[in-house]
């Protein structure tokens, strides 16, 4: 029963059981490395230039165009020039029809930005589309304009260049329209569009054309306050580069639109990047909007997001009451000389309000400082997509959930809605499976009585209006191509479309394939070639093998964004040769996983059990065993109704057998046995049916029980008969302590070993939130009680603070909308008389720290359920460190481990940084933190306890990773001797202390090493000296042998034993590359310290 695989070299390899596997290379696959980083930029022509430069020192871009006409205060003559005299309509305002009536002042300007000291100027073409020049009547002249413009910047660039003897470069600006993909124009019809993509894809292939035409080095999609309309200028781009034109390099520039750093469509820093980064841009980054105070948590997401170079150019400041920008060009280059300084960019410039002026203050303020280091490997191997939020998905995520019931074809209600035209009920179909769980949304308009391109169009429209349902990314699903474009041209986040197949062979794969990239979407590609479905093994994967092939090498795929679903097909039909095709899925789906790098498996789960429709208890509980086995081998996410899958611990052991009989063909009645089960429960095979027996078990039982399964019916009732039990619950606290985390741990544990997925424990969380919610008005009496009694309530204090044990800002991450453990953390902590702020879950890294200092906090508490949760808690790390904050950080949630927080989070700030466990942990932590007399020691273990834990990780880490000497030297600190001036310190040279004093000396041994030698160490809070003399194991013999090691001291200074000389040297220093140059007071030069030891 094993087969044979032929690999591309035609050479047979045999694959069975669980230890087959073809690696990459066996198969002929080999792909470039760089495939596999999805934000790493692709750099070719004179993108090779600007890297060099941008990797050596931070590059210059000009200010606002806007800003230097509107200082020419011309008039409607001066716009319309002899030419267009008798034009229609007024031109004052159309700025870019000044590149053919006062060509001459443009080239002035862009002159004047080149000798403030700029090396890239953008072409005066922010509205140069169709769209933008049709409200001037202007369109027919859209080519015209835009290669005018660009002739205008190269000249300039050229005659400067000539002078300078430095490059310059032309950046053609693209600007977003007037229009907008993503949101209606109409309150009144949210589906309402004003423009289509296709459209809009025309518009800017008649400005792209023009600025390619007229000379350009760069294109520059900036300003984008809707990534859909940006998605269509580099669909349009991308176009233009396959068939017209050689490509350049692009930079994109997104724009925030306030202080919750989304986009005006609603998108996420992060969200913006992944929806992007298909495109390759060289530079990423963010323009306009606020200025430079504001826009740095923002732009310093997208730092540690991209591999791309990053820009910058911000307003100068807010608009004032006058629309006026009131930022002088030394305080703008101050504030981005800090971007600077911190590493977060590679090119620079000013946006609205910014002039020469401000562009020669900011070219001065960058000089010396070192650009920022791109990030290596950043994303590798990971499946990036987005909604309004992002999402990844790499080794470390769990099972993904792709939402099945907004399907026609898979769902009676939703079919009927859609067909009966009612899309406002529709929607709330799709917002309960996001409710329930589903990580990706399917949706499918495939029916024959549908118009599928206008259904498809007018209900994505409607779900880019529903920020609860567009927040997640969307599955575009048809097996109608022109409905999967019509689709795919209403997102503005990264999708996934489902699918594309090489049943009518390789010439049509690979047209809809480069489509779908150029729509920067991932695909579902289904195991079909020209002849059939494949259902063996070795067709599944031969199959597979071929496309993986012919996307990464014909068709430029990323080989993170290849998902196949190699058929889940339907078993128990009675015929033979479909007993096996549940064993061939999960068997070819490890071969394909370790054989094809980064591809994914999916499938869509309902087909397994469809011969037994309508025996729900039957096939939800043949869905979960397939699921439990599917995913062990490497199935990544499946097509499945969310919050619909019993628990696989707790399928009858009966049903539970007969499931995996059927799907791994132990006989040949499996089929007759199940059908006899589905049988004998008769009705109730039609549903599962939930039974009350558990009602009589202990009231700590039945709420466990409520937990795990996901049922809320009771547990008010058994909460509250827990709390009436005095003598095991004193406390309503306890209730939570006990029986609840009692319920939750089991849920965790189900969780992490594959036997429960996240809709269920979604459920049980939203059970656990009703029990503690029914708590927490007899927690809050009971604290409000012991207050009163102690006359804090009735005392007058001025300071509510003080009736406090101490503030705690508590925090789920960015990125992260999981709640319960927080939520449970802070009735924990509040109970204990500590003030608990909690922000809440999505929280920015600004949010947290600004409440910390305003709030006067003692503690932060961060917390997180999702992987990528990890970075953004080191990212809140660094930033405390950087703005020199002295709190405690404790960090807690399912993802964060004391292992993680050790190795990646406490290095990167100065101050104690804790895991605490969970719930039951954080006030004995909390209180330690905020005792004096314990504090000391209690950070001391902790901080002990984590170098071992690194030294660990170092020594596990089977290889080094080493640096080349020039990217070390590259990396050298950079120190701003301007904003720095050192002491000097009051003698300089050489000191010597003779004979000094030894009783001066005593105070300041420390006698940890002493007690160490001894193998004394006393256990927390008795650790350190003096406090080990109390430790009830050590605490004896280390006061014994103290007291001998000073009777010895005593001695030794008495009858002058030994003596202490010391010698100290204060000099002027400089540094000369690796090396330190000490020099005399006089200047003359002493000696060098070199710098330069081992080398690998």
């Amino acid at each position: 029963d094993r087969e044979m695989i032929p690999t591309r070299t035609g050479e047979y390899v045999a694959i069975g059981g669980l230890n087959c596997a073809i690696s990459s290379s066996e198969m002929g696959l080999d792909v470039p490395s760089d495939q596999f980083c999805p934000t790493k930029p692709k750099i070719f022509g004179v993108g090779c230039r600007l890297a060099e430069t941008m990797k050596g020192r931070i590059m210059i871009l000009d200010g606002a165009m806007g800003t230097m006409i509107q200082q020419l205060k011309l008039e409607e003559n001066d716009f319309r020039g002899e030419r267009f005299r008798d034009h229609p309509k007024p031109l004052k305002g159309d700025n870019d029809i000044l590149c053919l009536t006062k060509p001459d002042a443009i080239y002035q300007i862009h002159k004047d930005y080149l000798l403030a000291g700029a090396d890239i100027t953008e072409t005066n073409t922010f509205n140069g589309t169709p769209v933008a020049q049709k409200d001037y009547d202007m369109e027919h002249l859209v080519y015209e304009i835009n290669k005018a413009a660009a002739e205008l910047a190269r000249r300039a660039c050229e005659e400067v260049a000539a002078e300078t003897g430095i490059p310059r470069y032309v950046a053609g600006a693209i600007g977003p329209t007037n229009r907008t993909l993503s949101i209606s124009p109409s309150v009144e019809r949210p589906d309402y569009r004003n423009i289509t993509f296709l459209e809009l894809v025309d518009a800017y292939s008649q400005q792209v054309r023009g600025l390619l035409d007229g000379g350009v080095d760069i294109l520059m999609v900036e300003t984008i306050f809707d990534t859909g309309n940006a998605r269509a200028a580099l669909f349009a781009i991308d176009q233009l580069f396959e068939n017209e034109f050689e490509p350049v390099p692009l930079i994109i520039s997104g724009t925030i639109v306030d202080k919750s750093g989304r986009t005006l469509s609603g998108q996420t820093t992060e969200a913006f990047v992944i929806s992007v980064t298909h495109a390759k841009p060289l530079c990423l980054g963010l323009n306009c909007a606020l200025g430079a105070r504001e826009i740095r948590p923002f732009i310093e997401n997208i730092s540690r997001f991209t591999e791309a170079f990053v820009i910058c150019y911000p307003n100068a400041g807010l608009p004032n009451a006058f629309g006026g920008y009131d930022e002088t060009p030394e305080i703008m280059a101050t504030q981005l000389k800090e971007f600077a300084v911190d590493g977060l960019v590679n090119l620079v410039g000013g946006c609205c309000g910014s002039t020469p002026a401000h562009i020669k203050a900011i070219a001065e303020a960058m000089k010396g400082i070192p650009p920022r280091n791109l990030p290596v490997n950043l994303f590798k191997e990971t499946l990036l997509l987005s909604g309004l939020e992002p999402m990844h998905l790499n080794r470390y995520t769990n099972f993904v959930n792709i939402g099945e019931r907004c399907n026609v074809a898979g769902s009676r209600r939703f079919c009927k809605l859609i067909k009966e035209g009612k899309f406002e009920d529709a929607l709330q179909v799709a917002k309960l499976q996001v409710e329930s769980g589903a990580q990706v949304l399917d949706i499918n308009m495939d029916e024959g009585m549908l118009d599928g391109v206008k259904s498809m169009t007018r209900f994505l429209n409607l779900i880019s209006s529903e920020p609860d349902i567009a927040k997640v990314p969307l599955c575009i699903d048809s097996s109608n191509f022109a409905i999967i474009e019509a689709g795919l041209g209403c997102c503005q986040g990264k999708c996934i479309v489902n699918s594309i197949s090489l049943k009518e062979g390789e010439g049509d794969f690979l047209e809809k394939a480069r489509i779908v990239r150029r729509f920067g979407a991932a695909v579902i590609v289904m195991a079909f070639d020209e002849e059939k479905q494949a259902t063996s093994i070795q067709h599944k994967v031969e199959v597979c093998s071929r496309s993986y092939d012919v996307l990464t090498r014909m068709a430029g795929f990323n080989p993170n964004d290849i998902i196949f679903d190699p058929n889940i097909l339907t078993i128990g039909t009675g015929i033979e040769e479909h007993n096996e095709y549940g064993i061939n899925f999960i068997e070819a789906t490890k071969v394909i996983k370790e054989s094809l790098p980064c591809a994914r498996i999916s499938g869509g789960l309902s087909n397994l059990s469809f011969a037994f429709r309508g025996k729900d208890v039957i096939r939800e509980a043949m869905h979960a065993v397939f699921l439990y086995h599917a995913i062990k081998r490497g199935m990544d996410m499946g097509i499945v109704n969310a919050g619909n899958l019993p628990v696989y611990s707790d399928i009858p052991k009966d049903l539970m057998n007969l499931c995996e009989d059927i799907l791994w063909n132990k006989a040949d009645n499996c089929t007759d046995k199940i059908l006899e089960y589905a049988e004998n429960l008769g009705e109730e095979a039609k549903k599962i049916v939930l039974t009350d027996e558990w009602r009589k078990e202990c009231t700590e039982e039945r709420i466990v029980y409520s937990l795990v399964k996901g049922i809320d019916k009771y547990i008010v009732e058994d909460t509250e008969e827990a709390r009436l039990q005095k003598d095991t619950y004193p406390r309503p606290l306890n209730v939570i302590e006990g029986p609840l985390m009692k319920g939750m741990s089991i849920v965790g544990d189900l969780f992490g070993s594959g036997k429960m997925f996240l809709p269920q424990v979604i459920k049980s969380a939203r059970v656990m939130k009703k029990a503690v919610g029914h708590l927490i008005p007899f927690m809050e009496k009971e604290r409000q009680d012991k207050l009163s009694s102690a006359g804090g309530k009735d005392a007058g204090l001025a300071d509510e603070k003080s009736r406090f044990a101490g503030t705690i800002v508590i925090a789920t991450v960015k990125g992260d909308v999981h709640d319960i453990g927080k939520n449970i953390v802070g009735v924990v902590l509040g109970c204990n008389n500590f003030r608990v702020i909690d922000l809440g879950v999505m929280t920015p890294c600004e949010k947290i720290l600004s409440t910390a200092i305003n709030e006067g906090a003692d503690i932060v508490g961060l917390s997180g359920l999702i992987t990528p949760s990890l970075e953004e808690m080191i990212h809140v790390a660094k930033e405390m460190e950087r703005l020199k904050m002295k709190l405690p950080l404790l960090i807690g949630g399912a993802t964060t481990s004391k292992a993680h927080t050790a190795v990646k989070i406490a290095p990167q700030y100065s101050q104690p940084t804790i895991h605490v466990l969970d719930a039951s942990k954080s006030v004995v932590v909390a209180s330690a933190l905020l005792d004096e007399t314990a504090k000391y020691d209690f950070v001391e273990e902790i901080s002990e306890e984590y170098d071992f834990i690194r030294e660990e990780y170092r020594d596990s880490q089977q290889e080094s990773k080493y640096l080349s000497l020039e990217e070390a030297r590259a990396r050298a600190l950079h120190i701003d001797w301007t904003c720095h001036i050192p002491v000097k310190p009051k003698k300089l040279g050489v000191t010597v202390f003779k004979d000094f004093d030894l009783n001066i000396l005593i105070p300041y041994i420390d006698w940890k090493p002493f007690f160490d030698v001894w193998q004394l160490r006393g256990k927390y809070p008795n650790r350190g000296f003096p406090k080990i003399f109390d430790d009830k194991d050590v605490g004896a013999e280390a006061k014994q042998v103290h007291s001998t090691a000073m009777s010895m001291l005593t001695t030794i200074i008495e009858e002058k034993w030994l003596k202490a000389h010391g010698i100290v040297g204060l000099f002027r220093a400089s540094s000369v590359g690796d090396d330190i140059k000490v020099y005399s007071e006089t200047g003359e030069e002493q000696g060098t310290f070199f710098g330069l030891r081992q080398q690998v």
